[in-house]
Order: C-alpha cells, then structure tokens, then sequence
C-alpha cells in the first residue's frame, strides 16, 4: 500500500485532498512541514502532499524550500481541493474572546475576520491537532476554531458559521521519487539557484521563454534571506524532455546567468488549469496548414480537436455532431459556399468560428444558414502557418449579437498566446482589410511585373536602394514566395477593400501626371496635405519603427 505524508489531522483540507488524490493510500499526517519533509527524506512515506498555492494567500513559500532543499524526489503531480472552512465552539452560545487556526487558514479568513471578529485575538498555530486537544482539555468555551467542517465535527465541535472564506481553492503539489511522464499537456516548475542580481536578469530571463513561444503559468522573484541574492521560481507550460523547453533553460544558464548547474527542475506534470472551461472539442472544416497550425495550438491547451474536409475520411457533417466549436478554414474563394453547405448541421449550443476574411460577406451568409441558437464570430488572423507563435500578431476579432461564451473562450485563447486583438465592424474590417492586404498585394505583383518588363536583375537592387526602399522589395519577394492562389484571391475578392485599390490607382495616375509636368510646388503641396491628415503623432511613431527596421536590415546586408 503507497503511504502518503500530509500536514494535519484526519477530516482536515489536505487530508481530504490525499485521499480523493488515492483513496487506497495510507495517510500519515505531520504537524509541520519540517517533519513532513524529514519523513520523506527517510523513507518513512512514499509520497507527500504539500499545499502549494491558495486562491486568497497566493504561494506557499515553506512548500517551495521544502522542494528546493530535496535531494531526491519529483513534483509529478497536482491537486485542486475547493476549500470549505467553518467557525467552530465547543458549545454554541457562548461569547468568543480567542479564534484559533493554522496560520495558512487565518490568511485565508483575513476578510472574515475583520469584518466580524474586528477585537477579538487571534491565535495561529503550527501543530493544530495539539492546540485543539488542549482546548478540549480545558474546556475553553470561549474559544473559537476554524478548520473544516468536517473535521470540526469529527472533534466534537459545534459548528457556528459554515463557509467563512468562499471562492476559495487551494493547489496541492504530489512529490514522489521518479519523475512524471509526459501527457501532451504539461507544466514544468523550475527554480535557480541564489543569483548574483543585475539589470535586466528577470527580462531576459522570460525573454527566453517568450521567443520562443513558452507561455509562463506562474513567476515570483524573491531575495534569498541569507544572501539577499535573487531567486526565481518559474512555472512554464510544457514537459522537462521537450526539445523547445530544454533549449530555453540552455540559453537562461549559459547565455543568461552564466553559471553552471544554477537552475533545479522541480518536476514536469499535468498542466493545472483553474479556469472553468466550457469547450472540449474543437472541429475544423478544412485541413490545410492553417487549419493544423491552429488545431496544434489548442491541443496545447488540452482541447480535443478534429478535421475534416475532401481528403478525410470523417465527413463534415459527422465531425459537427461531435464537436462544441466549428472553425471553417477553407480557402476564401470557398468560404461561403463552405458555410451554407454545413450551417444547417450546427446546433443550439454550438458555435462557428469563421477563419476568414469579410470581403465575400461570410457573416451575412453564416446568419443566414444557421440557427438563432448557434453562436457566430468571425476571426480574420494575419499571420501564416509559418509562424512559429501568434505573440504581437494582428488579429481582427468581428463578433455579432449571437456571440456568446464559446467564442469569448476561444479569444480568450488567443489573447492568451500573445495575439494583438482588435474588434471591428464588418465594413470596418472588410475596408481596412483594404489597405492591409489587397493593396500590398496588388502592388507587390505589379511591382514584380514592372521589374520583369524592364529586365531589372534582382542583384543589383540592394546596391542601388536605401534601406527603406527595400522594404517594398521585401514585401514583394514574401508573397511571391508563398502559396499564389493565397494572394490571387485577396486580391480578387468583392467588397470594400476594392476601392482603397481604384483610389490608389487614380492617384498614381494624378502623382505620375504632376511629376511629368515638373509640378514641383504642386506635389510638395501634396505632401504637406497629405502629412495633415497622417498626424504627427502616426508619423514619428512610424519613424521610429523604420529605424528599428533599417537597424535590423543594416546587419543583414553587411553578412
């Protein structure tokens, strides 16, 4: 039989978290973390349970030196226990004078106690088995004891106020002796040895994390009592073993700190997650790159995701019936007539995600082949499957009157991963959509076809251009470098993005005309109008990105 060491008594939070953990366990219960942590290292238990983190205290600071100071032993595991806390007297009438608790438990009623018991003293204690048996011994009937109900009432107590401390969870950590194994959806607990503080440590050391897309759970930075050296505790999604994870631990201890065996990983071990999620399933009608990129993404967050399209065997219209959110991902030529072939399959209850472009009107069309009970958004993401994170990309959020919970989650998803969100209209959407795609685009293959027509080598472009003369060079070789159907229907698609390409047209032609009659004054009249309406303020903020960008470039070109 697996033994298990926790803190407290039979009937207690903690005892009640180990034995729904493994109820065929036996529990063995310390006064203290000290003596828990003492037991283990002797082999007296096979497994301990320490309270890591509570909804109203935050962490559990005794817990991590507990863990820090182990020379064998594994954080595999984890437990979420709602925790349910009552007043409690040995008889029920009788005026208060003392409250008694663990210490965690009196932060945990802090709002409490000073809005009920404002005067009265308030005794914490290390070893509450102990200090209750000796209020039973005496007989104190003016004290007054906070713990469980249940084990309140196992002691013989009078339960005076039930559920003093609402919303209130409390995290556990399982420690035992061989590491956890992988699941797919997993959290890694890392902490560093004492560092020799300096500026900017903390931001690089995240920055390794970030760039490579590790999303961090937890982080706290503290000073080491005896040293004053900092130390950090970092909480990163992902396992011990995964390649990405074990490159940015690699880079925080040789590039960043600089120092040797400086960081201790605590464990590996299924992901926690405190959010109520309402979505199990997500299904994609569509099984192209995007439609992968994206189903990988939300299977890191322990969604189940399924597609379906031509080349699958599941059908569409079966994949619908088993799913909780439907995302079409199709190409844009295809997305309405995607929609109104398998609207009618969604349900009350259900949601559709339209992966899309409002140019061909896909809401219009998604309102009118579903039903009032089918929540509906439309998600246009700017980035390519290419991408290796959506950190600081662009995503235009169209919501309507019948987007609910489902699809808050799924933004939710994406505000989480680092997308810069953006809400619009549908005309909003559809005409700036305009200017950020159909018009780069347009002039990204004229721009090719002007250099085709006149025999323009490609080689002598740098050294005939400013850095920020490339850019359009640049811009024009990224989309001739991808998918071209992608491109040739940006381009082709109706709607409001058509006239931001005809204005700028006309203007050519009017710039062109002014520059060949040698209008000089005209078209300095121009620009100045035209800086009018930009604003200053959009004018040195674009200044200084293209600075930023020549710098890069500036080191490019010098390889």
């Amino acid at each position: 039989m697996t033994t298990i060491g926790i803190i407290g008594p039979q009937g207690s939070n903690t005892w009640q978290a180990a034995h729904g953990y493994r109820p065929e366990a036996e529990l063995i219960s310390f006064p203290h973390h000290t003596a828990l942590a003492r037991a283990f290292a002797e082999h007296e238990v096979e497994m301990m349970i320490l309270p890591v983190y509570n909804t109203r205290m935050g962490g559990v600071l005794k817990s991590f030196q507990v863990m820090e100071r182990m020379r064998e032993g594994y954080w595999l595991d984890n437990i979420v226990q709602p925790i349910h806390l009552s007043l409690g007297t040995l008889n029920g009438s009788d005026q208060l004078k003392v409250i008694m608790a663990t210490v965690q438990v009196m932060h945990q009623c802090e709002d409490y106690l000073t809005e009920s018991y404002p005067d009265i003293s308030l005794l914490t204690v290390t070893n509450f088995a102990e200090a209750l048996a000796e209020i039973k011994a005496a007989n104190r009937l003016d004290y007054g004891v906070i713990e469980a109900e249940a084990l309140l009432k196992e002691q013989g107590l009078n339960i005076r106020e039930r559920e003093i401390a609402p919303h209130n969870k409390t995290r556990y950590a399982v420690i035992g002796r061989s590491p956890g194994e992988a699941t797919g959806y997993d959290a890694t607990s890392i902490l560093t040895v004492p560092l020799k503080d300096r500026v900017g440590m903390l931001f690089d050391t995240l920055g390794a994390f970030t760039q490579r897309g590790i999303n961090i759970l937890d982080m706290r930075a503290e000073s080491d009592a005896k040293t004053q050296e900092l130390q950090i505790f970092i909480e990163a999604e992902g396992h011990y073993r995964d390649k990405i994870l074990i490159e940015a631990l690699e880079s925080i201890e040789h590039d960043i700190v600089q120092e040797n065996d400086c960081l201790k990983i605590l464990g590996s071990y299924p992901r926690v997650d405190m959010r109520i999620k309402r979505i199990k399933t997500f299904g994609f009608i569509g099984t192209g790159d995007m439609s992968t990129w994206f189903a990988g993404k939300l299977e890191s967050e322990g969604y189940e995701t399924l597609l379906a399209g031509r080349s699958t065997a599941l059908r569409p219209e079966e994949m619908i019936a088993r799913v909780d959110v439907v995302l079409i991902c199709v190409p844009i030529s295809f997305t309405s007539a995607t929609i109104a072939r398998y609207g009618k399959f969604l349900k009350d209850g259900q949601a559709l995600i339209l992966l899309a472009g409002e140019a061909e009107a896909p809401l219009q069309t998604a309102m009118e082949h579903t039903s009032a009970g089918v929540e509906l958004m439309l998600v246009h993401n700017l980035w390519g499957p290419a991408a290796l994170t959506m950190k600081d990309k662009n995503a235009s959020v169209v919501r309507t009157p019948r987007s609910g919970a489902l699809c808050s989650e799924f933004e939710a998803f994406l505000y989480k991963h680092g997308a810069a969100i953006y809400h619009d209209s549908p005309q909003k959407h559809d005409l700036l959509m305009g200017v950020g795609q159909k018009l780069p685009t347009t002039i990204s293959v004229a721009l090719a076809m002007a250099l085709a027509d006149n025999n323009i080598k490609m080689a002598d472009i740098p050294s005939h251009a400013t850095l920020t003369s490339l850019y359009s060079i640049l811009a024009m070789a990224r989309v001739h470098n991808q998918n071209p159907r992608t491109y040739a229907e940006i381009m082709s698609t109706k709607g409001e993005g058509r006239k931001i390409v005809r204005s700028f047209a006309e203007n050519i032609l009017k710039i062109m005309e002014m520059a060949e009659k040698e209008e000089i004054d005209n078209l300095c009249d121009q620009i100045d109008r035209s800086r009018t309406y930009l604003t200053r303020d959009f004018l040195d903020a674009s200044m200084k990105q293209s600075l930023a960008v020549d710098k890069v470039l500036g080191k490019l070109t010098k390889r």
